[in-house]
């Protein structure tokens, strides 16, 4: 009896933690989705590099000072660790930026969340696996409330391409944050700080070779500036570090499908903000989300 019970224990502690890391995902989630408007309006004062390198550079001064001891401590092969993920960031970041800026919010929502789909294709495949019927069903449904809960994409234009990259990326991204950074000491703060820093040297060098080190300043209002926060303090600093902690206590393919979750959380900021209609097509479309996102999870648990 005593030995079932200490068996007990450390199981209860795995499934409150997976829960409390799921919750985490969607509130990312949640906050990526009220992301693409205000990227949207942010363009209007700058181009995307300059809106990105801002965007990081507060995020790595904020990032660094908070982990600075962590970062320390860290390996050098885990450092290394944390540039190669820096730099898959990055390219998502570039992809997706460039993609809202040349389509609507709303396709732009649509295409990012087929990450939904290539997430498990991606995981399951590395493994040499197939991914189980059920788990690519529940993407679908997914997806498809997506469709409906968006009006779908008429014409295909550049910016739907990029924002499609930039989903294969993300997947990409989640998968390989949990491959390579299973059983590494490195702490989620100093990932995120060394991820930021990679970002924001990338896009330094891209900036200045397109727009000289005069383009880098750039007059905007209290709008952009507050855009610029918004886009550091909650949907990179705080939703990279809540990302690289729960890949590590869940699996690639189960926060795909919570991160697919955005244009629901959209759909319902629209409304309760916005007062943007509730229709029966649009609820339709965002139930459907619900129902692929629970029963993805339901069956990825059972796989």
């Amino acid at each position: 009896m005593d030995i079932l019970e200490n068996v007990s224990i450390p199981v209860r502690r795995s499934r409150t933690s997976s829960f409390w890391a799921d919750l985490a995902v969607l509130g990312i989630a949640f906050v990526w989705g009220a992301s693409y408007p205000v990227a949207k309006g942010a363009l209007f004062y700058a181009p995307v590099l300059i809106l990105v390198l801002y965007r990081f550079v507060v995020t790595t001064i904020f990032a660094a000072v908070v982990a600075r001891h962590e970062i320390g401590s860290t390996s050098r092969g885990d450092r290394i660790r944390g540039v190669v993920l820096g730099t898959i960031l990055f390219s998502v970041l570039i992809a997706e930026t460039y993609g809202v800026a040349l389509t609507s919010a709303m396709n732009a929502a649509l295409i990012i969340s087929l990450c939904v789909i290539f997430t498990p294709i991606i995981d399951y495949g590395l493994s040499r696996r197939i991914p189980p019927t059920s788990i690519l069903a529940s993407a679908g449904i997914s997806c498809i409330g997506v469709g409906i809960l968006t009006g779908g994409i008429g014409e295909v234009s550049l910016g739907d391409a990029l924002v499609l990259v930039a989903a294969i990326l993300r997947a990409v991204m989640v998968v390989s944050t949990k491959r390579l950074l299973t059983g590494r000491q490195i702490s989620s703060a100093a990932l995120t700080a060394i991820q930021a820093s990679m970002v924001t040297t990338l896009t330094l060098v891209l900036a200045v070779v397109q727009f000289g080190f005069s383009g880098l300043v750039i007059r905007a209002d209290l709008q952009f500036w507050g855009a610029v926060a918004f886009l550091s303090l909650f949907c990179t600093i705080a939703a990279f570090y809540i990302q690289n902690s729960a890949v590590r206590k869940s699996t690639p393919t189960r926060v795909g499908f919570l991160m697919g979750t955005e244009p629901f959380f959209g759909f319902v900021l629209a409304h309760l903000l916005l007062a943007e209609p509730l229709t029966l097509t649009n609820s339709i479309g965002a139930g459907l989300i619900l129902v692929g996102t629970l029963a993805g999870i339901l069956f990825e648990n059972r796989t």
